[in-house]
């Protein structure tokens, strides 16, 4: 046996943690991390998040007693050690592969993960609806614990779950993992409050030894507690520039305290579960602990990929022909250049500005450029206000997470008339986040909006030329939806030009079947042309550009010509692109064929995007066999025909 890994190899449950001495949770923790580190360096995943959370999780199995007692993890970055010690360190290899275990918590995956997660600030609100159905129940004893980082904690979500539950006297424990980052560094009034009660010297003395008389006034009775808070609320009022924002949401506050001292975690932990109602208890952790690459650049490694576990070095698979760039960069150089050109052009970003390229803009543009904080129901309004005002507004969030702003797009910027462009990045499957992150939905609900146009490029071209069209006068709400990974041109930097509204193109002009793509998956249809053609297959391949407005003229063509038609989209079959097409298709008293290819009504799990296109039937050979499937039989004997007279050529 591996002496190194004497504790983390007889830990399976934390039934069998709990059997350990306080003392040992350091070694615990320190397997622990080094766990992590060797997986998640050849097995890529979310990194930094997770080691800093290691010896607040060890704590957290501990002392409470899960699964019973729940603990919920806020967006689930950072449950990697929650996975390993509750039952899946044997599979945590396929963490995130396809048909492995999710990357984030799932309750369809374990008892132990007790509310799924994946999007930000959820896990106030779902822990006090857990407390209160266990106040319900008469259930004794149970203990409910939310984990949220204070980048969550800047989304309005997270405040409508604390003062909901101020006001429940409901036995929760917040804890506030405060590392000043979320994938970047956070931002806000928010930060700047938290960074000044963990830098106030006085406060932090003060607090210790009011922390040392609560720990002993239990005895006195609750009259005597409830005077020795009233006292502990003034000291921290008066110490700190202002009043502790948790307590005036009446949630007990305790801390900062040390989040990489296992120990001393254990008994603050302890006590809190003796003290009722609402509390929130301050943790300071390092985004990245234990490995110095990650807490010296914490952005770059908060998902790096693969890299050297022993060097830190990230492994780039290097080609040596060009390479086409990531959709997210060509976004992020476009809006640079063409602001350079517009100065009524601005960028707004809900905390993803790495993941936007919208940092490009940000440097090069300080006073142009605006990360809201983890607040997109903010970013679509404060995009709104500024479009009332003459400028144009390009607000990227992630199609997954403009869910989360819905309204605020048809009540604030649509019924307004408003020139916002929205750049939905990671439309369609995104691989291996799963189902918390596939952008499956915003065709289906943006086409739906009045005064909306929906649009998706094809390559980084067509992107760029959307762009430049959307800030062109009187345009009014346009979306773009874009896909996760690269495009198919390394040459991208192409001049810019209008796109006509609505207006299609003709890639392939064919008799025997139509094609209508929709976005950057219609590439999967441009590596069969060859295949089609050597069997004499004559496809008609139409990329559409846009959902809303349809280009009629072309489709009217279509459907007098064609009567097998295929339609293709990265995105949900209900409501989306094929459902417009048929709708189309009805109201014009056409007959015609159509298969529709694209994400099934059902969620759809992690795997590579290749893996998970091949699922939902729309990659390359997907299209082709229902190509095939649709021919007449008059044509499968053509084309079997042709087959046998292109081997007797070659033999």
């Amino acid at each position: 046996m591996d002496n190194s890994k004497y504790f983390l190899n007889n830990i399976k449950y934390p039934s069998d943690l709990r059997k350990l001495k306080e003392d040992d949770l350091i070694q615990v923790s320190k397997e622990l991390r080094e766990f992590i580190i060797d997986v998640v360096s050849s097995n890529p995943g979310h990194f930094g998040a997770s080691l800093g959370v290691v010896e607040l999780t060890v704590a957290l199995h501990y002392i409470y007693n899960t699964p019973y007692d729940k603990i919920v993890w806020d967006v689930g970055h950072q449950a990697y050690g929650h996975k390993i010690l509750t039952g899946r360190r044997e599979a945590f290899h396929t963490n995130r592969k396809y048909k492995g275990i999710s990357g984030f918590p799932s309750p369809s995956e374990s008892k132990y993960d007790s509310f799924g997660v994946g999007h930000s600030s959820t896990s106030i609100s779902g822990a006090l609806g857990m407390a209160l159905a266990s106040q319900y129940k008469n259930e004794k004893n149970r203990n409910i614990v939310a984990v949220i980082g204070d980048g969550s904690m800047t989304a309005g979500l997270a405040f409508e779950g604390l003062n909901n539950a101020g006001i429940q006297n409901s036995n929760i424990l917040v804890i506030l993992n405060d590392n000043h980052m979320a994938i970047d560094p956070n931002v806000g009034a928010l930060n700047d409050y938290l960074l000044d009660i963990t830098t106030s010297r006085t406060y932090n003395k003060v607090k210790d030894e009011i922390w040392n008389v609560l720990g002993k006034v239990k005895k006195f009775g609750p009259n005597t507690q409830s005077f020795i808070q009233k006292i502990e609320n003034g000291i921290k009022s008066i110490i700190l520039r202002q009043s502790n924002l948790f307590e005036a949401l009446n949630f007990r506050y305790f801390g900062p305290v040390d989040g990489h001292d296992v120990t001393h975690l254990t008994q603050v932990l302890k006590d809190l579960k003796d003290i009722p109602g609402p509390k929130l208890l301050h943790c300071l952790t390092k985004k990245g602990k234990g490995f110095k690459q990650a807490e010296l650049d914490q952005t770059a490694w908060h998902a790096p990929g693969l890299f050297n576990k022993d060097t830190g070095e990230k492994i780039i698979i290097k080609s040596n022909k060009p390479t086409p760039p990531k959709f997210q960069d060509v976004f992020g150089h476009t809006i640079v250049e063409l602001a350079e050109k517009n100065k009524k052009i601005v960028g707004i970003t809900p905390a993803m500005p790495t993941g936007s390229s919208l940092n490009i803009m940000m440097e090069k543009m300080p006073d142009r450029a605006f990360d809201v904080g983890i607040a997109e129901q903010h970013a679509v309004t404060f995009s709104a206000g500024l479009a009332t005002q003459g400028l144009i507004p390009f607000c990227n969030i992630y199609s997954s997470f403009m869910q989360r702003a819905y309204d605020q797009v048809i009540h604030d910027v649509a019924l307004q008339k408003l020139n916002v462009v929205f750049c939905l990045d990671r439309g369609g499957l995104v691989g291996s986040d799963g189902a918390t992150h596939h952008g499956a939905y915003d065709l289906a609900f943006m086409r739906t909006v009045p005064n909306m146009i929906v649009a998706a490029p094809m390559d980084e071209e067509e992107l760029r030329n959307l762009m430049y069209t959307a800030q062109l006068k009187d345009m009014g709400p346009f979306s773009i939806r874009y896909p996760r990974g690269k495009g198919i041109m390394p040459d991208w930097e192409l001049p810019m030009k209008k796109i006509e509204i609505g207006k299609a193109r003709i890639l392939l002009e064919g008799n025997d079947i139509a094609i209508l793509t929709i976005g950057a998956i219609g590439a999967q249809l441009t590596k069969l042309y060859e295949r089609f053609e050597l069997e004499d297959i004559k496809i008609a391949h139409y990329d559409m550009r846009f959902v809303k407005p349809l280009d009629e003229n072309l489709l009217h063509k279509i459907f007098n010509n064609h009567n097998k038609i295929i339609t293709v989209e990265d995105g949900t079959l209900v409501g989306g692109f094929a459902s417009a097409v048929i709708e189309f298709m009805v109201d014009n008293n056409y007959s015609a064929k159509v298969a529709r290819l694209g994400i099934p009504d059902k969620f759809i799990e992690h795997g590579t995007q290749d893996e998970l296109y091949k699922e939902c039937g729309y990659d390359s050979e997907s299209i082709y066999n229902k190509a095939k499937e649709m021919l007449t039989q008059t044509d499968k004997k053509k084309i079997i025909e042709n087959i046998k007279n292109i081997r007797h050529i070659r033999n």
